[in-house]
């Protein structure tokens, strides 16, 4: 794993910001309000109107509220999404990264780079604010120099001497010798790279590997509901994992297959955990999940 390691957002405790009010507490404090100021009125029963204004108005306070937090979570870089996000970015000189053009002959629209993608670039960001002498710095400006750069890592063997390790966002994640001169260029750049550092560019090592599990399942739940939950989840992990010194452990694999419905898991490849440098990257191959029958 790379020395760098930015804070971990998505693991930050929700913020006291965000009031977390229930339907019941809301009305509670206006039941126990309406009846300080009408003593006399006995008559609050389930059906009365008053009963119901005081609901409706309750229902109405904890959507506003949420509506608040919502707009909170727009001002916040863990939470923030979509335009709140590329507006947050502004103070920080950062921009959605274009992916591939609009095509108006097939209608297809513009591929804009991912929230989560764009949401570390501008944790990043600070890191720039140097040259690239420090590892946060390399690693950002590696990220902004080409919209096919999906992770980057740094090394440095010997003093004076670094090596930035390209990992590719087309194919199997090999950079193509383009992309690798773009980067040289972007990081040779004299106001990015610091005059006694002497920069490589090197191609990610890429460590291709097979998924194939047989699951074993409850009965009752539809298999193929099953099966096509436990795909599902294998996808969200290999989009997690191909990245730069991701490991791919087995226990991980069994926690995404391991999805409701499933009674057993038969995992047959990999058969044991890949660990993965700095310099490579884990990239699947195939995947095969299929039926392994039914279980009471």
């Amino acid at each position: 794993m790379s020395s760098f390691t930015a804070i971990e957002v998505d693991k930050l405790p929700a913020p006291d910001i965000f009031e977390q009010r229930t339907f019941e507490a809301i009305l509670t404090e206006r039941l126990a309000e309406f009846r300080r100021l009408c003593p006399d009125y006995t008559a609050l029963v389930e059906s009365d109107p008053v009963m119901k204004l005081l609901q409706a108005s309750a229902y109405r306070e904890l959507v506003l509220r949420e509506q608040f937090n919502q707009r909170a979570r727009g001002l916040l870089l863990p939470y923030s999404n979509g335009a709140d996000l590329d507006n947050l970015a502004v103070p920080f000189g950062v921009q959605r990264k274009l992916l591939k053009p609009a095509d108006p002959k097939t209608n297809t629209p513009a591929e804009y780079e991912n929230d989560a993608a764009f949401r570390r670039r501008i944790q990043l960001a600070p890191e720039s604010l140097s040259v690239a002498g420090p590892e946060g710095a390399y690693i950002f400006h590696t990220l902004s120099a080409h919209s096919d750069v999906l992770d980057a890592s740094v090394a440095s063997p010997s003093p004076g001497k670094v090596v930035v390790t390209v990992l590719s966002r087309q194919g199997n994640g090999t950079p193509s010798a383009a992309l690798l001169k773009t980067v040289e260029s972007a990081l040779l750049n004299d106001n990015v790279r610091p005059l006694t550092d002497y920069v490589t560019v090197a191609a990610a090592t890429v460590k291709p590997f097979e998924i194939r599990a047989r699951l074993v399942t409850f009965n009752g739940p539809d298999s193929a509901l099953v099966l096509a939950e436990a795909r599902r989840r294998v996808s969200l992990f290999l989009q997690q994992t191909q990245r730069l010194g991701r490991d791919v452990p087995l226990s991980a694999l069994y926690s995404a297959l391991h999805v409701d419905g499933v009674h057993r898991v038969q995992l047959q490849m990999p058969t044991a955990d890949m660990p993965v440098d700095a310099q490579s990257a884990p990239y699947c191959t195939s995947v095969v999940i299929e039926h392994g029958g039914t279980d009471a």
